[in-house]
């Protein structure tokens, strides 16, 4: 079944000037240089998006090292340009379509979810046109989407869904998750070609096959573990977030064996997670605003450092890894966060 579709034309809204306030804000709000790589001076520097109650939700990295943001609030798909610190963002076609999630194709093109409308867009940077694809109405609600191999694959989390669109074509396809009320959160790629899903609704990860899309769950060994978002490293370990135990967790599908590690305070809530060209694995505790680093080969914490705004919840942060920078979405206080680590190997 072909979906509709609905391009729109938009013309991006720069935020740095209007007939009422001839501001701008071309500076990072911290205005300092980037510290040196591998120095200790390694910290988060923010930006603040000037668009009044901005919630910047997702972030996404371009190849030509734009960052692109979901605006859930106002409904809008932000850039920030890093080099002159200028925000440029375009409104959704659907008004209060909340988008959520985000990613760069090859092409260039942004990809978002229109999580309050059932709905993934399409933003053509070139031209700030954006084509909304409509999903099965069962989609009610996607969540994060992945870029893979030509085809954008998505989480649907309280349809307890996950799905694939083919953008040549509009077609799209969802699927359930074995496992009732399992609330499908996190996606991410693994060096085998298959996607594992974090199942925030329950103490599992979903292991996808692409060639058929059917789903095989691995059960958490704790009952109370809820696993909220992942990332997959280059020996095919999935790590998470246990944002109900304040834990960061390990699986190993090779040797099946789970490790995990308490982060620094109970009640942290552990939320985003990545890993940057330090070869270490960073996530961020939600609930006191830390940033967290640690050893892959051994789970020790090697560094933390502080959010400077208070109340910055971090759901969602992406490697830039042919600059070295970590790039956070920092949600509850209107900016985009960078964590600037260095060349790839440093520290």
């Amino acid at each position: 079944m072909l979906p509709a579709s609905r391009p729109a034309s938009a013309a991006p809204r720069a935020l740095c000037a209007s007939l009422l306030t001839l501001a701008c804000l071309p500076a990072p709000l911290l205005a300092q240089e980037p510290p040196a790589p591998g120095s200790d001076a390694v910290r988060v520097v923010e930006f603040a998006i000037p668009r009044t109650g901005a919630f910047p939700h997702d972030p996404a990295v371009g190849a030509d090292g734009m960052v692109w943001y979901t605006d859930q609030a106002n409904s809008f798909i932000g850039r920030l340009d890093p080099r002159t610190g200028i925000f440029t963002d375009w409104p959704t076609p659907t008004p209060r379509s909340g988008p959520h999630g985000i990613t760069v194709a090859p092409d260039g093109g942004v990809w978002y979810t229109g999580n309050r409308a059932g709905k993934i867009g399409r933003l053509d940077p070139a031209t700030g046109r954006i084509r909304e694809f409509d999903l099965p109405p069962q989609a009610t609600d996607p969540h994060t989407p992945i870029w893979v191999d030509g085809t954008l694959w998505f989480t649907v989390q309280g349809a307890n869904l996950y799905g694939r669109l083919d953008p040549g074509t509009g077609k799209s396809a969802v699927y359930p998750v074995p496992a009732p009320r399992a609330r499908p959160y996190g996606i991410a790629e693994a060096p085998d070609g298959s996607l594992w899903v974090a199942l925030l609704g329950t103490n599992a990860l979903g292991r996808i096959d692409r060639k058929d899309a059917s789903m095989t769950l691995v059960r958490l060994p704790h009952e109370g573990a809820r696993p909220r978002r992942l990332v997959v490293d280059t020996r095919g370990r999935v790590w998470y977030s246990d944002y109900a135990r304040s834990r960061l967790g390990r699986y190993d599908p090779v040797t099946k064996r789970f490790e995990e590690w308490a982060t620094p305070n109970a009640g942290g809530r552990p939320y985003g997670i990545a890993i940057g060209v330090d070869g270490r694995v960073w996530y961020a505790e939600t609930a006191t605003g830390l940033m967290v680093a640690v050893d892959p080969a051994t789970g020790a914490i090697v560094r933390t450092l502080e959010i400077p705004t208070p109340n910055a919840v971090v759901r969602n942060m992406v490697s830039d890894d042919r600059r070295g920078d970590l790039w956070l979405a920092l949600s509850g206080t209107g900016r985009i966060g960078r964590i600037a680590l260095g060349k790839p190997g440093g520290s």
